[in-house]
């Protein structure tokens, strides 16, 4: 059900991109654009917070801003190596 209400998500912006974008021409402020933007974060971090940042970022995109380059932030590791447990996280065990 999460993968499907996702996709469904993602489907909305990407008609966004495909049929009104283009009528309303490249205004973006940042790179990579709003709609991709949202796109990587409903992937990344799910419907209600990827949406979240992506409304954050689109409150953003305007002319008084000065825009630039805005990356998705990576998903944090839920265990941490600072708790010294001496646990690896999955991003340490490829070292």
């Amino acid at each position: 059900m999460k993968q499907t209400s996702r996709r469904i998500f993602i489907k909305l912006v990407k008609g966004y991109q495909y049929l009104i974008s283009p009528i309303l021409g490249n205004n973006c402020r940042y790179y990579p654009t709003c709609s991709a933007y949202m796109i990587e974060a409903i992937e990344r971090f799910g419907i209600i917070r990827g949406t979240w940042m992506g409304l954050k970022r689109l409150s953003r995109c305007h002319p008084f801003h000065e825009g630039g380059i805005d990356l998705v932030p990576e998903k944090k590791s839920k265990h941490s190596n600072q708790c010294g447990c001496g646990t690896k996280s999955t991003e340490d065990s490829d070292r």
